[in-house]
């Protein structure tokens, strides 16, 4: 080949060219793979996140919390503050409990926190008291391990029926491979109970050490050995234990002073229940709860459909036909519905960048461009499973974002393709050559979008876990966008665009091709019509449409949109290109290119500016209507749970009222009582007794029929509940996105706890006389009036008496908690034998304080009978009913919701401001926490990635250009696009969300520089041709115009139908003949602002490729030659001396 005919070209695109079967091939087996592991791959709505989070319970019954704060919290604590890679150490201590939650690192492993927390507590253990009844458990927090689906079963049967039927369902769904264990929750544990007269106890001198023998020492199987007879062995086996309880109400009790008594003569054995400590309903009827719990990244659609399909099983074969059995909370709708809406904007997102690709192209090569989308997602579909990700909305969004940028390397390509035939007629070399020519522009352009995420896949925190997947997913999926450019999009555009010059289609031979194919599928379509009419065959109608929208496609192009095609092509967009090189022409000429300079710098900082002064809202996340509603009721503590349970009801009749009756978008109510009525984050204090929650779980959002949003029903709750005596009430709603705190949390510390106590009060009632607007209602996590009965023991008195403090604690604790003497086991199954007072005597004060206590005198040896008066006195008290320490000081958090429409960041630094001048005694300190510290370290975090990637992007630019001058050029628009960010917030009164919309700037960056490379490496390679600089910034201009419009719209495009809540069902299109259009949803709140930061940033940052950097690289021509210039008249004047 001779030097004239040698081009620049790129060895794979040159190899896909010569073996295009291989390719199609290849194509096929990568669409077969990607589609496989699509179908396969788990599914769920979030992400799931490793908290690094270690927590450490210890029980201790009978314990108040300061002593368990003494006895248990502060040892452990002084042993974890060694540990390193610690955050911070929070404890709290309530009566017989004990909790400290251990906040590591983000980049330590769960497994190594835990082994050092375990190291730490064996430490502690010889500092704890030696009569623990449990050591303390180690345990990390697994968000996997929430309920992810809530069986409830109600009807008119008693409760052991009622759970009998839910242990069914529950062997049955345990079995499943996706679920890790099913808890029931509602239901009564059975248990045996003792329950002792005092009086016939007195008179017959039995004790509880009496009882608790008897029955101890009868309920036993022992093994006796082995018996050789008449050489047999025989197995000895004394089979002793209790089969019933009518066995355990005839055993005979020895009394202390030897005589023999029948139990059933001192006693009531029952065999009953536990008192109910907790309580469930559902839409106001009592039920029983089944929360199922799924494993950790396993597919969450396949273990709801199967879960389904075996309550129905149940329904249609064990359970009574009465019987209700109602699913609520299941996340597989939210799931379905999130990736079902994800999936068709995706599909709107490809049509939309299409039909824009085929008014530049043309509609093959559009179609063809339009395949490197799915080529693309299906190379990441075979690579995701690897890495351990799960098809959750941070991927479908990473794939919806990068729908529009995909394309963008096909674009430049076929484009390039495009142009060079017209000139070429031999459309192998023209494929070659346009592949060539752009390679370099394109891999640079490539690596600087990819720029921003690299160091976003490096996010640190829980929020960085949570976000991570998005720039990884973009990462893989853009580098396979790279791939298909190069190696298929030329074999289509070999295959297909030459007949775009062919005589053939010119004079419409092509039409007269598709008009027989038009006709057959026309006619098929009628068939089929024909069949379904004839047989109500649902699929015969699917396909049925599915040809006729074909035809109509085929028509529609023909007779409508080539011509359009045709006048855009040959018209409007050359009238386009004229007017635009008339614009460039103006901006070149004299000093305007330093006045553009001079207005940009000027606009940027009017826009900031302009955005201090219209303050528009900034959130930390996007705040979109919620799905899910809480109540939560905190009454005072030593509350009865009955009594709780009946403000509980109050609260749920003031729910429906503001609710409405039968509202059609309320899906469920839920309430509970005790059990899943915690507020608090992860770890459980104790048994709650004095807490409740009403659950509002409403229908997607599709499907809500009222017009009323579900913000508007929060806020009509929240003022129907209010002023209710006695219990304090906080309105919530679920959180989406990464665990974050509350957006109101001021932390106030001071070890001298009174002093804690009078500060962290008088703040709260300080912030409450200043009335701030948006603050919902200030709480804190303190309370103060616990009631308690002090047992003080007269030790000298006790002793005389041969009494230990022991002996006596050991007595009123059977007395009135209960021991547990035994066990009752039938089948696999144990039930506690508790033994105590009857109910009438556990609950009178006299009693208690005429109880006997009898023992024998170890000194004397004879048998005493006391009442406990005799030894000890009763106080009635208060105490506190936790006490909750940070990072091993005490601590008091003050906390609030915010009100809808308000935001944090315009409360806080209010109250900060207030606690600067706030008067504290001596060692009290007031922190602001919660959301604020998530915000902190994400605001850092993003900064820091802006900074990376506009280190990576100019070191790109610098390598590919050597040229610091060409690099600032084209690394302004990125500062400047900002300018489009801002404005486009302002002026459409969009609420800023640091996460999302800082997220959406930083990806920005990398998008914005690779069509200022098209426009740079173009007019550098004119000059290079030897055409002066003005020339070849306009002939670059000119011909890089195309593409850049086209990348620009493309992205924007595919953001779009995300931006503003479009969707439509295209499976119901042609199934139901209904689009189901609907606008609004989950997505678009969660995801609005990030995707409306990068198409108000890439419209501004289209202008400024394609004005703004032509007229700078004019300016930096003029620049350089006016410095040459006085370098050579310099050079003259020296040689002239």
């Amino acid at each position: 080949m001779s030097k004239e005919n040698k081009f620049k070209e790129f060895f794979a695109t040159s190899w896909a060219i010569e073996n295009r079967t291989s390719v199609y091939v290849l194509a096929i087996l990568i669409s077969m793979l990607g589609l496989m592991n699509y179908y396969f791959i788990p599914k769920e709505t979030f992400p799931q996140v490793v908290i690094p989070y270690i927590v450490v319970t210890t029980p201790y019954p009978g314990t108040s919390p300061e002593d368990m704060e003494n006895l248990v919290s502060r040892p452990i604590e002084k042993q974890l503050k060694s540990i390193s890679n610690v955050k911070k150490i929070t404890s709290n201590s309530v009566p017989d409990y004990s909790a400290i939650v251990v906040e590591f690192e983000p980049d330590l492993s769960i497994e190594t926190a835990k082994q050092r927390v375990r190291d730490a507590v064996d430490k502690a253990k010889s500092d704890l008291p030696t009569d623990l009844p449990t050591q303390p458990e180690v345990t990390d927090i697994d968000l996997s391990a929430m309920p992810v689906m809530y069986i409830n079963i109600s009807g008119n049967y008693d409760l052991v029926k009622l759970k009998h039927y839910a242990e069914i369902a529950q062997d049955k769904i345990e079995g499943l491979k996706e679920i890790t264990r099913v808890d029931i929750v509602g239901a009564l544990d059975r248990e045996i109970q003792i329950d002792a007269d005092i009086f016939k106890m007195q008179a017959a001198k039995v004790t509880f050490g009496n009882i608790e023998q008897a029955v101890a020492y009868e309920n036993m199987t022992i093994s006796g050995g082995n018996l050789t007879n008449h050489g047999t062995r025989n197995t000895v086996r004394i089979k002793g234990q209790f089969a019933d309880v009518e066995t355990i109400r005839n055993i005979v009790v020895q009394s202390s002073s030897g005589a023999m008594i029948k139990l059933s003569d001192i006693a009531t054995v029952t065999d009953g229940f536990e008192e109910q400590a907790s309580f469930a309903r559902l839409n106001g009827e009592n039920v029983i709860t089944l929360n199922i719990i799924k494993k950790n990244g396993s597919n969450l659609l396949d273990a709801s459909d199967q879960i389904k399909e075996i309550i129905e099983e149940l329904k249609g074969r064990d359970y009574p036909k009465d019987m209700q059995v109602t699913i609520t909370g299941d996340q597989s709708r939210y799931t379905r519905n999130t990736l079902e809406e994800l999936n068709n904007t995706i599909i709107i997102g490809f049509i939309l960048v299409t039909i824009v690709l085929m008014f530049f192209m043309g509609f093959t090569n559009a179609f063809f461009v339009g395949l490197s989308v799915p080529l693309s997602m299906f190379v990441a579909y075979m690579v995701l499973p690897g890495l351990g990700f799960t098809m959750n909305m941070i991927v479908m969004f990473a794939f919806i974002f990068a729908l529009g940028i995909v394309v963008d390397d096909a674009i430049v390509v076929i484009e390039n393709t495009h142009r060079l035939h017209r000139f070429n007629p031999d459309i192998n070399k023209a494929a070659k050559m346009a592949a060539g020519e752009v390679f370099l522009p394109i891999l640079s352009g490539t690596l600087t979008t990819l720029a921003p995420f690299f160091p976003l896949a490096f996010w640190p925190g829980i929020v960085g876990q949570f976000m991570h997947y998005l720039p990884v997913t973009l990462i893989i999926t853009l580098f396979a966008s790279l791939f298909v450019a190069y190696v298929f999009n030329p074999v289509f555009a070999v295959s297909f665009m030459k007949h775009e010059y062919d005589h053939d289609f010119q004079e419409g031979n092509t039409w007269r091709k598709l008009k027989v194919s038009t006709i057959i599928m026309a006619g098929l379509a009628v068939l089929l019509y024909i069949v379904y009419f004839a047989g109500n065959s649902h699929g015969a109608f699917t396909v049925a449409n599915l040809l006729l929208f074909a035809v109509f496609l085929i028509l529609l192009f023909h007779f409508v949109l080539k011509k359009m095609i045709h006048n855009f092509q040959e018209e409007l967009w050359p009238a386009v290109m004229a007017f635009y090189e008339r614009q460039l022409r103006f901006v070149l000429r004299g000093a305007r290119p330093v006045w553009i300079l001079v207005g940009m710098i000027g606009l940027f900082f009017a826009t900031m500016f302009i955005t201090g002064l219209a303050k528009p809202t900034v959130l930390f996340f996007p705040d979109g209507d919620p799905n899910t509603v809480y109540v939560y009721i905190k009454m005072p503590g030593g509350t009865h749970q009955n009594v709780t349970d009946s403000v509980t009801r109050v609260v749920e009749s003031r729910v429906y009222k503001a609710l409405g009756k039968a509202n059609p978008d309320v899906e469920s109510v839920i309430s509970n009582v005790t059990i899943g009525a915690e507020e608090e984050g992860f770890v459980s204090s104790g048994t709650p007794f004095n807490r409740g929650k009403v659950t509002v779980n409403f229908i997607e959002h599709k499907f809500r029929s009222t017009g009323v949003s579900t913000t508007q029903y929060m806020d009509k709750i929240r003022k129907e509940v209010t002023n209710i005596a006695g219990a304090e009430i906080t309105v919530d709603k679920e959180q989406n996105g990464p665990p974050t705190g509350k957006p109101i949390n001021i932390e106030i510390t001071n070890e001298n706890l009174e002093t804690l106590i009078k500060d962290a009060y008088a703040f709260r009632s300080y912030l409450d006389s200043l009335n701030i607007p948006g603050v919902e209602e200030l709480k804190t996590d303190f309370e103060m009036n616990s009631p308690e009965i002090i047992i003080e023991v007269d030790r000298d008195r006790a002793r005389r008496l041969g009494l230990s403090t022991g002996q006596i604690g050991v007595e009123v604790r059977t007395a009135l908690y209960g021991k547990e003497i035994s066990k009752l086991k039938q089948d696999e199954d144990e039930y506690p034998i508790m033994l105590r007072y009857d109910k009438v005597t556990r609950d009178n004060i006299n009693s208690l304080v005429n109880l006997q206590i009898t023992y024998r005198d170890m000194n004397s040896g004879m048998l005493r009978s006391i009442p406990l008066s005799t030894v000890a006195r009763i106080n009635y008290t208060s105490s506190y009913a936790g006490i909750k320490r940070l990072d091993q000081k005490r601590v008091i958090t003050v906390y609030s919701n915010v009100l809808s429409g308000y935001s944090a960041n315009d409360i806080v630094p209010v109250i900060k401001q207030e606690a600067k001048t706030f008067p504290l005694h001596e060692g009290t300190n007031i922190k602001l926490t919660g959301e604020q510290d998530d915000q902190a370290e994400t605001v850092a975090f993003l900064l820091k990635a802006m900074v990376i990637a506009i280190g990576a992007i100019f070191f790109i630019l610098i390598t590919q250009f050597s040229s610091v001058s060409k690099s600032l050029i084209i690394l302004s628009e990125v500062i400047f696009s900002i300018i489009g960010v801002l404005l486009g917030y302002v002026i459409f009164h969009m609420d800023i969300s640091i996460m999302m919309t800082g997220l959406g700037i930083v990806a920005l960056g990398g998008i914005v520089v690779r069509n200022g490379i098209l426009i740079v490496e173009f007019i550098d390679s004119k000059k290079a041709e030897g055409v002066p600089t003005r020339r070849a910034i306009i002939e670059g201009g000119k011909t890089r115009i195309t593409p850049v419009i086209l990348t620009a719209t493309a992205t924007m495009l595919g953001l779009v139908p995300l931006a503003v809540g479009l969707n439509i069902n295209f499976e119901t299109i042609f199934t139901e003949l209904n689009p189901h259009i609907y606008f609004g949803g989950d997505n678009v709140a969660f995801w609005g602002p990030l995707s409306w930061a990068i198409i108000f940033g890439l419209s501004f940052a289209t202008f400024l490729t394609l004005m703004f950097v032509p007229a700078l690289y004019e300016l930096d021509y003029v620049i350089k030659l006016k410095m040459a210039r006085r370098k050579n008249l310099k050079r003259i004047k020296k040689l002239n001396k």
